[in-house]
């Protein structure tokens, strides 16, 4: 990934997009390619470094579709924001998926099954493009329940994921950025999770022996003032990566913290 996005002491913003008209984050919904393709450039031009674009919505409120109607609704778009130079990620944890948008060019493949999915390692082996290894409680977003609240998760996380990062060396797949996937949407107290997503955010000094740069995902609430304060956080605890709803907002508060790559 060191050839397309450069790490250190900056922090990447990247935009999603969605192109699930189910999803619950309406604002980022594209109705059709013009648009999403429009907001993907509305997005660098705030200076985000990455479009992460789904088709299917990752809340387990919402019904899991086809891989072949998400491979229709993704296709089109995906092959004309690499066409217009954007660095593109795909949400997905759909081998099927994932197989189609990095044969037509996503550089980064957000599994957010966590990369247990054999089909989906041997993609990431065969292709090359860098991955994004999520901590999850459960096969995907869809198959969860409630949130295991312990005391230092960003340290449970830690190990957890150090576990699937050595499965994945010994495939020899090391391009990849971890992610303590504090977005995934849980059943359970509500209330807890969120303090805890925020202590998590605190804790990513636990995550930095693994070795590999790591992606906050800023996670969406109601109240905007939230948002921020989830953004602000990561800033403070120098994420590498934030994924995001609200890319102005996002991209304000990097440069206020002076941590927006300098190209952007």
């Amino acid at each position: 990934m060191t050839a397309v996005l450069v790490f250190g002491d900056v922090t990447h913003v990247m935009g999603v997009i969605n192109m699930s008209p189910e999803s619950n984050n309406i604002h980022t919904v594209a109705r059709d390619v013009d648009d999403a393709c429009a907001m993907a450039d509305r997005y660098r031009s705030s200076g985000a470094t990455v479009i992460d674009i789904g088709g299917q919505s990752s809340h387990y409120s919402n019904p899991t579709i086809e891989a072949t109607l998400e491979i229709e609704r993704l296709a089109p778009v995906v092959e004309r924001l690499v066409a217009d130079g954007h660095v593109v990620s795909v949400d997905t944890w759909k081998p099927e998926v994932a197989d189609v948008m990095v044969g037509l060019g996503a550089a980064i493949l957000n599994d957010t099954g966590g990369l247990a999915d054999p089909r989906m390692a041997r993609i990431v082996a065969e292709s090359g493009v860098t991955a994004i290894a999520m901590y999850i409680e459960g096969s995907n977003p869809h198959d969860v329940a409630e949130v295991e609240i312990t005391e230092d998760k960003a340290a449970v996380t830690a190990h957890r994921l150090a576990g699937r990062l050595a499965e994945l060396e010994a495939m020899g797949i090391t391009d990849v950025i971890v992610d303590p996937g504090i977005a995934i949407n849980y059943r359970g107290d509500y209330l807890a999770y969120t303090k805890m997503q925020m202590e998590v955010i605190r804790g990513l000094d636990r995550l930095r022996p693994l070795g590999r740069p790591i992606l906050v995902p800023i996670p969406r609430k109601q109240e905007d003032h939230r948002v921020a304060a989830y953004i602000a956080m990561a800033l403070e605890y120098r994420a590498d990566m934030i994924r995001v709803h609200d890319v102005d907002m996002a991209c304000d508060l990097a440069r206020l913290y002076d941590r927006l790559p300098v190209h952007s």
